[in-house]
């Protein structure tokens, strides 16, 4: 099957945990859905964080992503509307941990995401998979899946610490399996301009992916932090907040790169 004409899937990874991927989702797809972009969310986290973040009780759907993952469901019956217009979700949920090792004896078990998601007739303009902190079989689904790839880098110590593992990944699948694939870029996320360190980090983050880089740098703010316990995106929990503010430039730069309209 064929990828819809316009429809752009984002992988958004990083092995490293803790580094704002669940956030990053949850609130770029928010505020893109808020530019007009009709967005589906694929939570691939076992821990459930995206599903969680946007308001939706994963015991309640009918199909998750590892029902879909495993050949068990159709995706639309288990895409969920959130409470932000054109923003929908594809639940997890905790078995997911189980699909690592029940898709190793599958055929073609890295393009158990990829096929569900070409299958898919909903009209999404943008599909962002988030991914479990790690690179086994499900994080190779998402890229296998995946037109590109938007990598969250925490500001602090070690923050490239690993990377080369996620890129040597990432040009793998496109040499074996997804040649399509391309990083899209990277994302400072938890920025502090109050310390030396965040400057060091970012100037590291620069010099290795170039204009790769965006030049949005999202803040760490209480805010970001307390959205997802009230099932919100920080654009409708905060809209006015410097972490809302920061997330619809940060879409605005996507978009601008994808040449959409503003």
């Amino acid at each position: 099957m064929s990828r819809k004409k316009n429809r752009v899937v984002v992988a958004v990874a990083n092995q490293k945990g803790g580094v704002g991927k669940s956030t990053t989702t949850i609130n770029m797809g928010a505020a893109l859905a808020g530019m007009g972009e009709r967005v589906l969310i694929i939570d691939a986290d076992p821990q459930s964080n995206a599903t969680s973040g946007l308001g939706v009780d994963r015991h309640s759907v009918e199909v998750n992503t590892y029902d879909l993952m495993l050949g068990e469901g159709e995706i639309e019956d288990g895409i969920e509307p959130t409470s932000v217009k054109d923003l929908f979700v594809l639940a997890s949920s905790i078995d997911l941990a189980a699909a690592e090792i029940e898709l190793v004896a599958r055929m073609s078990r890295e393009h158990s995401l990829n096929n569900a998601i070409d299958g898919m007739d909903s009209k999404f303009d943008v599909v962002l998979i988030d991914c479990p902190p790690s690179l086994g079989l499900i994080t190779v689904n998402a890229l296998t899946a995946a037109d590109e790839v938007l990598i969250p880098i925490q500001t602090e110590y070690y923050a490239l610490e690993g990377l080369t593992q996620l890129l040597r990944s990432i040009e793998a699948i496109q040499s074996h399996l997804n040649p399509r694939l391309v990083i899209e870029g990277a994302v400072l996320t938890m920025y502090d301009r109050r310390t030396t360190l965040a400057g060091e980090v970012s100037a590291q983050v620069r010099e290795h992916f170039g204009d790769a880089a965006y030049r949005t740098v999202i803040p760490r703010t209480v805010r970001l932090a307390e959205a997802p316990s009230y099932g919100e995106p920080i654009e409708s929990f905060d809209p006015k907040s410097t972490g809302a503010t920061a997330y619809r430039s940060l879409a605005t730069e996507w978009r601008k790169r994808h040449g959409r309209s503003t």
